[in-house]
């Protein structure tokens, strides 16, 4: 089946703040040497979907740059693209106004490829997915629209909006962030959650956003225009659990998949990749995660302790103590230096001294000798901005090598 990809990058990630002061939420960096927006690509790549538009919105600049020196897929067929797509602004002057809308702004970029189905991902999620998986099924089903879905424990449905679903997994109505939730057919302790990923056949997908009507002030898959077509169209719910990944190892968190929303999120999302067995191994050669292919000399660790830590290329640790830490690159560490459960970004320099506890810290900072962050809230919140949960994050700084 010939499968066009729209990823939807335009993300303001508002609780993400102050990582996203200066860009979109796919483009904030995670896990020392990617930004949230290569797990959606790697997997469309992974899946063998090569002919892929990202949509992009607020604050896209970074997002642009990183992708155009990363995801450079040109050159082997016309067919070989990850192209950027910023508002075109075609039914009127506006943004867009939800991912449908985004959707039906560029319909002639779809509609000019010609396929069979159009998959339409979110790309500020963590998560490893064979889409392929996700469209045998489609087909199989004879589905109009494909929602993929993630299995739950009810108790935790509320935190999610919600499909319901018959015994053949086909949807037949949603709930949104629900109190009282209806379980799963034979499951009554979980429900299938929308992981905010769609598979459209062409022509349903065509039919569906003429019929639509463009007054509407937020036009989106999830809240408006799913729940109305139920009735008219083949809808049905693909249960991400049932997927098998490549290479995935038997000690990994089956189904891995988080929204790193918040800072708590996201902090704890890093912290799942570190130890003997993370949740998710990203040491899978059968299910690479394509990185920012930074050139870089070997990392030098100097007389130091490093305990469950990721440390990427071109650091340099001397005689100092890191534990549950992530270290992306051209990261500088001096002597007598103590880090605990940091999240450190590339191009930053920590001198002589200094003790972290629980800090992201954002490209390009210098940090002082002998400087404590992470043990004093109350010294920490007259310098830095520091999330409910006491993680203190320290926004991104100003590059040496401009």
């Amino acid at each position: 089946m010939k499968t066009i990809g729209i990823i939807m990058a335009g993300g303001k990630g508002e609780r993400l703040y102050p990582l996203t002061k200066e860009r979109s939420k796919p483009a904030v960096p995670f896990g020392g040497k990617y930004r949230i927006v290569d797990f959606v690509l790697s997997n469309f790549i992974n899946s063998g979907i090569y002919s892929n538009y990202v949509l992009v919105q607020y604050m896209s600049q970074s997002l642009i740059e990183y992708l155009r020196s990363t995801w450079n897929l040109g050159g082997i067929t016309k067919e070989h693209f990850i192209t950027v797509v910023p508002p075109q602004m075609r039914l009127g002057e506006m943004w867009y106004r939800g991912t449908a809308d985004a959707v039906k702004q560029n319909l002639n970029l779809i509609n000019d490829y010609k396929p069979d189905l159009v998959a339409i991902f979110g790309a500020d999620h963590i998560y490893r997915m064979d889409i392929r998986q996700m469209i045998d099924f489609h087909v199989a089903s004879k589905a109009d629209v494909t929602i993929s879905a993630l299995t739950v424990p009810i108790k935790q449905a509320s935190r999610f909006d919600t499909v319901v679903v018959d015994a053949k997994n086909r949807v037949n109505g949603f709930e949104e962030k629900p109190k009282n939730p209806k379980p799963m057919p034979g499951n009554p302790n979980a429900v299938l959650a929308s992981m905010g990923n769609y598979i459209f056949s062409y022509d349903a997908l065509v039919k569906v956003l003429h019929e639509e009507s463009g007054e509407t002030a937020a036009l989106d898959f999830g809240k408006t225009i799913l729940p109305n077509i139920l009735k008219q169209y083949r809808v049905f719910a693909y249960n991400f659990d049932g997927q098998k990944l490549p290479g995935m190892k038997a000690y990994e968190e089956k189904s891995y998949w988080r929204d790193v929303g918040t800072l708590e999120a996201f902090w704890q999302t890093n912290m799942d990749l570190l130890g003997a067995k993370p949740k998710m191994d990203l040491n899978n050669k059968l299910w690479p995660i394509q990185d920012s292919r930074h050139t870089a000399a070997p990392t030098k660790i100097i007389e130091s302790n490093l305990q469950d830590c990721m440390v990427c290329d071109g650091c340099v640790i001397t005689q100092s103590s890191i534990k549950r830490c992530i270290l992306a690159n051209d990261v500088i560490i001096h002597e007598k230096c103590q880090l605990e459960d940091c999240i450190i970004m590339d191009a930053c320099e920590i001198k002589a001294g200094s003790r972290l506890k629980k800090v992201i810290m954002d490209r390009h900072n210098t940090i002082e000798a002998k400087t404590t962050i992470g043990y004093n809230p109350d010294q920490d919140a007259q310098h830095y901005y520091i999330d409910p949960d006491g993680i203190v994050v320290i926004p991104r700084g100003i590059s040496k090598w401009q």
